[in-house]
């Protein structure tokens, strides 16, 4: 075993709150397996930078790469979804194969070491099947009207036995209250509780809450003008009605992995409600993804006051400008300072490496795990991201 060793002037393990000053870490060379970590003698010289384990992309869709610069930004998620509707398909199956691993290529140099990935089809199918970083695989399904769930649910199905035998660890789940019947809301979220693991997009926008607290907003008039089902007005939230929609098919308490994404409208009702019944609620947050959309950011000091566990994701090139965690690790630093860095840091690692139940590879520098190692440039003198900071893969 060929042992290699590490330094920089921070190196956060994420086994502590705190980073290692002039901190080192040893591995293997072979497969990357954390030996030791420490501090440095006096005097040795370190690298400028912070040292962390490798990334947990928490919410992506990179299929839609090629979609990338191609959208207007501020257009609320009801002019988001008319852009997607004209744009998605203006790519070639080739096309956008190439370009899921362009992307795939470039978050894995950016050190992202795991994803949780959402796909409609199966152009990202052989590329993730050839490529080092993990992916979990959330087959997404769509469907206004009730008498579409049969059909939806057998073609999801059919795509997921396609994942399964070239290896990849895939399952149906839900996209969201405005897109779906209730019958395919419950039918796909049941078909991901099977598997241990449901993504779901909660709490978006304010046009979502309208939709089903009042009837009202701007995608209500979307979903009517182009002649779809919408999803009754319950008066309430719209992460209650997803709830109401498990129970339809499952009683609680749900002790599957349960992410919950973006979460811009959540309210502390929403939170005691959801933390009733989910015992593993994951929240992930994609702040320029929110920014770029509709200017607006998740209430992360209220989910921190609950203890809830963040994740972080970067959403598709539909809705940003990158793939890039750092990014967003500097988007939350500069609305949120009072945060301290290691914690965002757990955000964009160890959390989303327990979502997937990769906790025990990936998300800390521990003896034993082979989480990847990632060197952070121009951190400020506390080791935080700077405006500036860039990430690259060490191993």
């Amino acid at each position: 075993m060929g042992i290699k060793r590490v330094s920089a002037s921070f190196v956060y393990t994420l086994e502590s709150s705190e980073p290692i000053i002039d901190g080192f870490v040893e591995y293997d060379e072979a497969d990357g397996t954390i030996i030791r970590v420490g501090r440095c003698e006096e005097g040795e010289k370190v690298t400028q930078g912070a040292l962390v384990p490798g990334f947990v992309n928490a919410h992506c869709h990179v299929e839609l790469s090629h979609l990338h610069k191609k959208f207007r930004k501020g257009t609320g998620m009801a002019g988001f979804i008319d852009q997607i509707n004209a744009l998605r398909d203006w790519a070639g199956r080739d096309v956008k194969i190439a370009l899921v691993q362009k992307w795939m290529d470039k978050m894995w140099s950016d050190g992202v070491s795991a994803m949780a990935d959402i796909s409609n089809d199966d152009s990202s199918f052989e590329v993730k099947r050839n490529h080092p970083m993990y992916t979990r695989t959330f087959l997404e399904v769509f469907g206004s009207e009730p008498e579409m769930c049969d059909d939806v649910m057998s073609d999801v199905m059919r795509l997921e036995k396609q994942a399964e035998t070239i290896g990849i660890d895939a399952a149906p789940t839900p996209h969201s209250c405005y897109t779906m019947s209730p019958a395919l809301l419950s039918a796909s979220a049941a078909a991901g509780l099977e598997k241990g693991y449901v993504s779901y997009h909660s709490q978006e926008s304010q046009e979502e809450e309208d939709l089903l607290i009042s009837g009202s907003g701007a995608m209500y008039e979307n979903r009517k003008r182009s002649g779809m089902s919408t999803p009754p007005v319950t008066g309430e939230s719209s992460l209650k009605y997803f709830l109401d929609r498990l129970y339809a098919v499952k009683p609680g308490p749900y002790n599957e992995h349960i992410l919950l994404v973006h979460n811009v409208c959540l309210s502390q009702e929403d939170i005691d409600a959801a933390k009733s019944v989910m015992n593993n609620v994951y929240w992930a947050i994609c702040p320029l993804s929110n920014l770029f959309i509709h200017n607006a950011l998740p209430p992360v000091r209220l989910m921190r006051s609950n203890g809830l566990d963040i994740t972080i994701g970067t959403d598709s090139l539909s809705s940003n400008d990158d793939l890039d965690m750092v990014r967003e690790m500097w988007c939350l630093h500069h609305n949120f300072p009072e945060i301290p860095m290691s914690e965002i840091l757990s955000w964009a690692s160890l959390n989303g490496a327990r979502f997937l139940s990769k906790e025990s590879v990936l998300g800390s520098f521990s003896e034993g795990k082979k989480p990847g190692i990632v060197l952070i440039s121009d951190v400020d003198e506390r080791g935080f991201v700077t405006e500036s900071s860039r990430s690259e893969r060490i191993i």
